[in-house]
């Protein structure tokens, strides 16, 4: 039994909200949300998260990202077969990694924020898993993974094309929206829509690199630590947003993301 299915029990999901008595993480439970002994997701992976028996209606709490401020985010680029043949790149033999600061991280409903320094912003959808145990060098990269959730992974794809390396583009703040929920169920899809029209949808069989490998390759160049957040590359259907549009991310068994688009 992996750490992810002693923490989370089945057909159930893990959040982090505010309610009338502060900010907890919880179970998702129909339409409540089910207080655990503990306020974010570095306490319920060392301790497990046990439900307190305090329970609140949903409509009654704000859904934040479950991940708050991971140590590092990682993503990968080029790990869709659709996307390679769409950029008209080779495959890669090894995954291509960058970094992208947690300080981009924003919660479900929070705005995307387009930036002054950029004419053209793209949404790029994703599954991404957070690591549950300390990982170097690991030869069984399934047991590192707590959990899988929806991730946005903003690109400034101007900036991306005439800057020497990616941080700039990938790292404004409100880049990296993140959510609903935290499954221990694996996805099998993608699925992103634009103002209500899906742009990008997959299979996440069509990924070049799976999670497993991911963090086996990851964590012989940096070590992965409990909280940290993997996102898994995009898809086909990279385009660009506008302000007043609203994107949506949805992985089966996670739940759908959902973030408007803004003018700085």
């Amino acid at each position: 039994m992996t750490n992810v299915e002693r923490c989370i029990p089945k057909g159930r999901r893990l959040g982090r909200f505010e309610g009338p008595d502060g900010v907890f993480m919880g179970l998702l439970d129909g339409g409540r949300g089910e207080a655990t002994g503990s306020c974010d997701l570095a306490g319920v992976i060392a301790q497990g998260c046990g439900g307190t028996g305090r329970t609140y209606p949903l409509e009654e709490l704000r859904v934040l990202a479950p991940v708050h401020r991971p140590s590092k985010i990682i993503c990968i680029g080029l790990n869709y077969r659709s996307h390679i043949r769409e950029m008209g790149w080779e495959t890669p033999e090894v995954p291509i990694i960058f970094t992208k600061p947690s300080s981009a991280i924003v919660g479900p409903g929070e705005g995307i924020v387009l930036p002054g320094a950029s004419s053209r912003v793209d949404f790029e959808g994703e599954s991404a898993f957070v690591v549950g145990r300390m990982a170097r060098r690991a030869s069984d990269g399934e047991a590192h993974i707590f959990g899988y959730t929806c991730m946005n992974d903003v690109t400034a794809r101007d900036l991306q094309k005439t800057d020497p390396d990616w941080t700039r583009a990938k790292g404004f703040d409100t880049f990296a929206p993140i959510g609903p929920f935290i499954s221990a169920r694996p996805p099998t899809t993608v699925e992103t829509r634009l103002n209500g029209r899906v742009v990008q949808s997959s299979p996440l069989s069509d990924r070049v690199f799976g999670d497993a490998a991911l963090v086996e390759y990851i964590s012989t160049v940096m070590t992965l630590e409990p909280g940290d957040v993997v996102a898994t590359g995009t898809p086909s259907g990279i385009a660009p947003m506008k302000a007043g549009d609203v994107v949506e991310v949805e992985l089966d068994g996670v739940g759908c993301l959902k973030n408007p688009v803004v003018a700085r």
